[in-house]
């Protein structure tokens, strides 16, 4: 086979960013989690729920779910990434994860509208985000080979901001062809394709088996194009895994820079994870929007996080990824104050006319702010990690890098369902995420900008 360029190799890189961020677009924040908030909701007003209970309560089971697959990623990945680095074969372990993306995805067809088996479709949604998030912690892994430290600061970045346009193409898809409104037909006036039937919502339900199909047929040039190193021959048992991670543990205590780092961003991504996982939830549990209203949304929300993560990328090219994460913390810890501080009825305590448009508009801008520099944050994140990672271990140093980020990812879930559980409040029940944020960014003064990677 002849040898594959190192443009093509990007190239090949970068699509596995456009290959799975719909579950992230689609699935975690724009069509399926409104969805399954709005089908909890009914089904619980049906158990005898007053209304604000039960979007209450339909906030608090789909905290439980992401709580449930944040710590089965978070724990798990840094054990997958030792044993990837000790045989060498990191490819075998993305085509089983890709798999699991899969088949959790096409699941969610199978969802009741009536609520009838909400539990299972947590467990089909969770099997498929543990797939997506595995497998991105070993394509991480391999930014380190495509470019030099200063590099891959603008990699990373073009990365995120063409998987952002690939999920913009596929919510428009979504929007145009599939997703009914409440008069059963989809944003422009169709009947949803394929003889799909709007009365069940199986052109909303479609979103499943849309997103597997896209990720199945985009992930063919990453596996043309990108090519690994040959395995080491060696079979990584699950208690050489175990030692090597208390090893890498056990060494944090001599690397402040990198300790500092990674708990840091375990609080941040953990805070951003939540405005992405409830996003969606709160537009419609709190502002009442149909799906179609999210899902324009989020192509507003990821056009601009497309165009923010490039130009973040040349940020971070010119001046390091530290002061790219720490202004866009900023901007974001405003945003949240903004959206815990509104409803339909106020906007900071000031009261609004009745039907007033006000609070669309505010929380549109602010998904313009949350998409843009939540797409900064994750690719100079990222490039941060680079800077502190072992060029020898690169996947065991990103399965670190997925621990941070997923060893709390209960964190953000679990408060705002206990915040929600305790003010009976959709709104007030996001706040907790201003507190993660803050977190963050006071862990990041003792970050050297420069990184460590002894």
């Amino acid at each position: 086979m002849a040898d594959i360029s190192a443009r093509k190799r990007i190239w090949g890189w970068y699509f596995f960013d456009w290959a799975s961020q719909p579950y992230h677009t689609l699935l975690v924040t724009f069509v399926f989690s409104p969805f399954f908030a709005a089908v909890a909701a009914d089904y619980f007003m049906g158990q005898g729920l007053a209304d604000e209970a039960a979007k209450a309560q339909a906030q608090v089971v789909w905290s439980q779910c992401l709580t449930i697959t944040g710590l089965i990623i978070g724990f798990g990945a840094p054990f997958l990434g030792a044993m990837a680095d000790i045989s060498g074969r990191r490819m075998t372990w993305i085509t089983l994860f890709c798999g699991m993306y899969v088949v959790g995805a096409w699941g969610l067809w199978y969802m009741d509208p009536t609520g009838g088996n909400l539990w299972w479709m947590m467990a089909s949604f969770g099997i498929g985000f543990i797939g997506a998030e595995y497998a991105l912690i070993f394509i991480n892994a391999q930014l380190p080979s495509l470019g030099t430290k200063e590099e891959v600061g603008q990699i990373s970045g073009s990365g995120f901001a063409f998987g952002y346009l690939g999920g913009v193409v596929a919510l428009f898809i979504m929007l145009l062809l599939f997703v009914e409104q409440g008069n059963g037909k989809t944003l422009i006036g169709l009947d949803p394709i394929l003889g799909l039937d709007p009365a069940t919502r199986e052109g909303t339900r479609a979103v499943g088996p849309f997103t597997a199909l896209w990720f199945v047929i985009f992930m063919i040039p990453y596996f043309l194009w990108v090519r690994e190193p040959r395995g080491s021959g060696r079979h990584g048992s699950f208690g050489q895994a175990v030692a090597l991670v208390v090893q890498s543990v056990k060494n944090l205590r001599h690397r402040g820079s990198l300790a500092s780092y990674l708990a840091s961003s375990m609080f941040y991504r953990d805070a951003l994870n939540g405005l992405y996982g409830f996003g969606g939830v709160y537009a419609r549990l709190v502002l009442g929007w149909e799906i179609t209203m999210i899902g324009v949304f989020g192509i507003i929300a990821a056009i601009s996080a497309a165009a923010f993560s490039w130009l973040g990328g040349l940020a971070d090219r010119r001046l390091g990824p530290k002061p790219v994460i720490v202004g866009s913390i900023l901007v974001l810890i405003l945003v949240c104050a903004t959206i815990v501080g509104m409803d339909r009825s106020q906007v900071f305590g000031i009261p609004l006319a009745e039907g007033s448009s006000l609070p669309d508009f505010v929380f549109f801008f602010c998904g313009v702010l949350i998409g843009g520099f939540g797409g900064i944050v994750q690719a100079a994140s990222r490039s941060m990690m680079v800077r502190h990672t072992n060029p020898a271990t690169p996947t065991e140093s990103f399965g670190l890098y997925g621990l941070s980020g997923r060893a709390t990812a209960f964190l953000a879930p679990a408060l705002i369902g206990a915040a929600t559980a305790a003010t009976g409040s959709a709104r007030l029940g996001v706040s907790p995420v201003v507190g993660l944020f803050i977190l963050g960014l006071i862990l990041l003064i003792w970050v050297n900008p420069k990184g460590d990677q002894k």
